[in-house]
Parts: C-alpha cells; sequence; structure tokens
C-alpha cells in the first residue's frame, strides 16, 4: 500500500484552540493488543466513537489479525482469541478506514500515550504520515479534576464505578470506548464552571512540569522497572513522602513530569535531593510495606496511613449489665476499626438499639436490676434507627429488668458483632420496611444510611477477622506475564512473598518462602484482628479476593460466620447508590436484598 492512497487530512493544533469543546468532534478511541509494548505487539481490536456537543454521531469498531498468536493471559483479560481474529482484516486494511472515520477530530482515549504509540507505530511501519496532532487523556485529565481521596485509582474500571456510567468497561474496545464517552463528559462537567470551556483552556489547566521539576528526573534514572516502595528524601535526609509502584521508575519519573497537580507534591518534589527504594516482589508486600515505613517516618507530605493503628472500636463491656463502649483498644467482644469517633458512636447506637441495650452510665457494678424509666408507651416512642437519642437510654422500660431480663440482649448484641446471628439485623430491616410503607421517606433516608454504615462495620471487621484467626495461608495470584505471585499470610499479617517467573516451576519457590517467611507467634491479646494492624489485614483480604486468586494451602477453614452481616451487602451497596444519588428510586425500593449465605 502507498502513501497516496490513504488521504490523512492536516490537523493544525491552533484550529482547536480557541473553539469551544461543545462545538468540536472528538474521536474516542480505545484498542486491544496483544501486550504492552507498541514496538513488539500488535492491535487486535479498534473502537470508537465520534462525538460532538454531548451527542454520538458515530462509531467504530473492528477485530484485527495481529498476525501472530494472541498470549493466553491476554485472552482470559479480553476474551479475544486467536481465532476470533483469523478472518479479521490486517492493520494495513483498518488503520485507513479509522483515519477516514477520525478525519478532522480531536482524539480522546484513557492513557492516550498507550493507544496513540500503537497507532502512530502502526502507521510508521506502514510509511504513513501522522496527522492527529492533538490529543486528550482522561487519565491526565481524572487526576488533575479529582481529588486522591474521591479517586485513590483512575483506572477506567475506577472512574466508571465513581460517576455509574451506563457503559461499563469490559476490555473490549468498543465497550470501553463508549465508557470512556461518560467518563469524559462527567470530568468536563466537573470544570465548566471554572472557565474551562476550549480545548486550550482544557490544555491550560491540566498539570505540566515545571524546569526545575525537569531538572530532577535523574533521581528516578537509576531506579528499576521492578514493584516496590520509593522513599522521597529532603536536605536534611528526612523523609518526604512515601509510596508504592508497580513499576518503580516509571511511577516516580511521573511526579517530574507535572502529572501530579497535588501543590504539596509540587513543593515535596522541589524539596527532594534523593529517591530510595525497596524492591518488593509484588504489590501486596509493597503495600505492607508502605504501611510500616509511614509508622516508622510519619512523612509531612503523606496525608494517609501514617498511624495504621488509629481507628475506633466498639466494645461490648464485661460489666454486670453490660453496654457498647467506643474506645481506642479492641477486646474479644469488638468490631472495627471505624475511621471517625462520631461514626463508630452512630454504628453502636444502632446496634444498642437493636438489642436493647442500656446508653445509660450509672454504676451498676453490685446492681441486681437495671431501670431507666421511658418517656412514654414503647410504640410511641421516636424509632431509635431514624436518629441517636442521647437523652433516652435504649433499656428504658416501664419496670425494673433484671440480670435474666437482661443477659440475653447482651447475648443477641455479642452474636450480632461475631457474626453468629444476624437476627437484629432483620429486624432493623422490618424497622425500616415499616418506615417506607408509612411514606415517611426523609426518615426512611436516614434509617437506611445508619443501617448501610452498621452492616457495612460489621461485615468489614468479621471478614478481616476470618483472615486474622489463621495460622497460615499460602496465596497466589497470576501477574500479568504469565507468572504467579504468592504471599505467606500468618495471623493477619505478611510474613513473606515470593514471585515465580512464567516458567519456573512454582512449587518449589513457595517451599523456600515459607521456610524462609517470618515466625508469627499466635496473638496473646484476644482482639478480633489477632493483634494485626488492620490496615494490614484489609490490604492482604483484599489482595486475596482478586479475581484469578488461588488458595495454595491453610491450617484453617477460611469461612465467614454462618450469621456474618456480608448477606446484608448488597442492601449496604444499594443504599450507599442511593446515598451518591443514583437512579435507585425512593427509599422503600431499597429496603434491602439480603444475599444468602
Amino acid at each position: 500500500m502507498t502513501t497516496g492512497q490513504l488521504s490523512f487530512a492536516d490537523i493544525d493544533h491552533d484550529e482547536f484552540a480557541d473553539r469551544s469543546l461543545f462545538d468540536t468532534t472528538l474521536v474516542v478511541v480505545d484498542l486491544e493488543t496483544t501486550g504492552g509494548s507498541s514496538d513488539t505487539d500488535a492491535i487486535t481490536e479498534i473502537g470508537a466513537v465520534k462525538i460532538r456537543g454531548g451527542e454520538v454521531l458515530g462509531e467504530f469498531a473492528t477485530l484485527v489479525d495481529p498476525g501472530r498468536e494472541i498470549p493466553p493471559q491476554i485472552v482470559a483479560l479480553t476474551g479475544i482469541t486467536t481465532a476470533m481474529t483469523y478472518d479479521a482484516p490486517p492493520i494495513e486494511e483498518v488503520l485507513p478506514a479509522f483515519a477516514e472515520f477520525a478525519r478532522g477530530s480531536i482524539l480522546v482515549a484513557h492513557n492516550a500515550r498507550f493507544d496513540t504509540a500503537f497507532l502512530r507505530k502502526a502507521a510508521a511501519r506502514m510509511n504513513l504520515p501522522w496527522p492527529f496532532t492533538t490529543s486528550l487523556c482522561t487519565v491526565a485529565m481524572a487526576r488533575r479534576i479529582l481529588t486522591r481521596d474521591e479517586a485513590p485509582s483512575v483506572k477506567l474500571s475506577a472512574l466508571a464505578d465513581i460517576f455509574n456510567v451506563s457503559v461499563r468497561p469490559t476490555h473490549r474496545a468498543l465497550d470501553d470506548a463508549r465508557a470512556t464517552v461518560d467518563v469524559f463528559h462527567r470530568l468536563l462537567e466537573r470544570v465548566g464552571n471554572r472557565g474551562v470551556h476550549t480545548y486550550q483552556d482544557l490544555v491550560d489547566y491540566l498539570p505540566k512540569a515545571t524546569p526545575a521539576m525537569r531538572a530532577k528526573r535523574g533521581l528516578a534514572a537509576g531506579l528499576p522497572h521492578a514493584p516496590g516502595v520509593y522513599l522521597f528524601r529532603g536536605p536534611g535526609d528526612e523523609v518526604l513522602y512515601v509510596g508504592t509502584a508497580v513499576d518503580l521508575r516509571r511511577r516516580v519519573g511521573q511526579y517530574f513530569s507535572g502529572s501530579d497537580s497535588r501543590a504539596r507534591m509540587t513543593e515535596m518534589v522541589a524539596l527532594a535531593t534523593r529517591v530510595d527504594h525497596v524492591v518488593c516482589a509484588h504489590g501486596l508486600e509493597a503495600g505492607v510495606r508502605e504501611l510500616t515505613l509511614l509508622a516508622a517516618h510519619k512523612p509531612a507530605y503523606n496525608r494517609r496511613s501514617r498511624n495504621p493503628h488509629r481507628g475506633w472500636w466498639i466494645t461490648l463491656t464485661k460489666e454486670r449489665f453490660p453496654r457498647l463502649t467506643v474506645g481506642r483498644t479492641p477486646s474479644a467482644d469488638s468490631i472495627g476499626p471505624i475511621a471517625g469517633r462520631a461514626s463508630a458512636a452512630d454504628v453502636a447506637d444502632v446496634i444498642s438499639a437493636a438489642a436493647g441495650l442500656r446508653t445509660c452510665t450509672q454504676n451498676l457494678k453490685r446492681a441486681d436490676h437495671h431501670f431507666c424509666p421511658g418517656d412514654g408507651p414503647a410504640d410511641t416512642r421516636p424509632d431509635p434507627l431514624v436518629a441517636h437519642r442521647p437523652d433516652l437510654c435504649h433499656a428504658a422500660s416501664d419496670r425494673p429488668q433484671t440480670l435474666p431480663d437482661y443477659l440475653c440482649r447482651a447475648e443477641a448484641a455479642r452474636a450480632l458483632m461475631a457474626g453468629e446471628s444476624a437476627e437484629l439485623l432483620a429486624d432493623l430491616q422490618r424497622r425500616l420496611t415499616r418506615l417506607s410503607e408509612l411514606r415517611r421517606f426523609e426518615s426512611a433516608a436516614r434509617a437506611r444510611d445508619r443501617l448501610a454504615a452498621t452492616i457495612e462495620a460489621l461485615s468489614r471487621c468479621q471478614r478481616l477477622a476470618a483472615v486474622a484467626g489463621i495460622a497460615e495461608l499460602v496465596v497466589a495470584r497470576p501477574d500479568d506475564a504469565g507468572g504467579w505471585n504468592f504471599s505467606v499470610i500468618r495471623y493477619g499479617r505478611l510474613a513473606g512473598a515470593a514471585h515465580a517467573a512464567r516458567g519456573v516451576s512454582p512449587m518449589p519457590i513457595v517451599e523456600t518462602m515459607r521456610a524462609s517467611a517470618s515466625t508469627v507467634l499466635p496473638p496473646a491479646d484476644d482482639g478480633p484482628l489477632s493483634g494485626a494492624p488492620a490496615e494490614e489485614v484489609a490490604l492482604i483480604e483484599r489482595w486475596m479476593n482478586e479475581t484469578g486468586t488461588r488458595l495454595v494451602s491453610s491450617t484453617d477453614p477460611l469461612s465467614s460466620p454462618i450469621g456474618s452481616a456480608q448477606q446484608w451487602s448488597h442492601f449496604a451497596r444499594s443504599a450507599r447508590l442511593a446515598r451518591e444519588g443514583a437512579d435507585v428510586g425512593s427509599p422503600a425500593d431499597v429496603r434491602g436484598t439480603k444475599v444468602k449465605p
């Protein structure tokens, strides 16, 4: 094919500079490939959506014959097999058609550098010019427009969840392009009131590297292309910032490219004199090491996780007439940790209301009964699920409560917290349903949110406790290159980590890892997490639940208790969507659907 057969329209950057984005034609493109290198891998699918003024003008989608076998890990990720592309057109036929479809447009992509690199290299191999001199990247937009707390990850799937887009990414090109369209529009909505209306406005709004930043790129030059932890150090050798990366050199290099728009990061980079690093076997080891370093150094420019033992616990006291208290130290009958004291107190209030536990603070060490008079018949009092009533004890009654009367309530609360019974949750759901049936929707919405927060706190603690109670777990997760990542977990702590590359027999590596793993003694305390830091157990639990993870061995069964609040997770998710304004109907529609254990 000769150059003359492909008619590219020359696109001048200045043509779009002052044009309203609303009136500009954009083509949102996504590629699927045989791998991550534009030099050695090939395109297997192109999907694109042409938009202008918030409307879809057309779509382009085709499989592409890469001229080679598609690796098994890519087949597992995308579902595109070698057989599916056997009769597909080659890139030499597809690229001219795509160029015609995208003529006169600005290209938009999620991680535009990846997609445009493949398209540029394909054009270069065909001796064809590349006319698309302008592009927009929704990754760069998300990092600039959204806060880290709002979007810890800017993966397309994570942004799709945040914005609740209509089309979910599936690792197929057209679906991902459609999802990117929705994400792009939602990001533009966020900056419309900040004076960002034209292409040039948006480009100026996105971060750029300053000369001072670029001058420090050499700090990343000696770092390896490997997962691990990095530490920025200041002029006094103090640790300024700690972070993790799947590729240390690439991630640290991004700090000197202006891609992080946070003012404190710009200030941190200006102070940095060197970058230390610790190479790790995989991401979980890096995450755990990061928590340890944060606790040890408490870097000034890290805002989160500097105190991994912080958090509030709800504890059933060992008093003669037990009640729930909120404190820093857990015991056997505790749930947590919960981020804020007010949130923990609210959850404790809901559980106390459900069980009928006392919320008064009177000294009953030697008393043979509890008696707090109510403010009227029980059926006329405000529903305690709706709002906290500090002036009213939840064990208030019209007659004194003896120990036999009261201790069954404490046992019900303990069973709920331990996951042995969910009867109290069922009762709370019935109360919520009653509020909806009475059309008291505002009260129902408040009750829904309080119940959802209680379910989430119980479920999280019970999940983590299930991991922390096992003497030894050996877990394997596939990497992105056909190998395996391994972890040894003992009483909720990461005791060892290893990696087996593709083609290497994994079991000898597993045995060596187990033999060299740290010894974790049985917990001396009887807290629900066996004394392990909650953030570390949470990292481990999330890592174990990623797709493709396999349990190699376990000294004890890995299971949730039969009455775990996890079976109410659907209710909690529905409530969260409703609270965030998603279209899930009125409070009556989110009464909760239990997931069977």
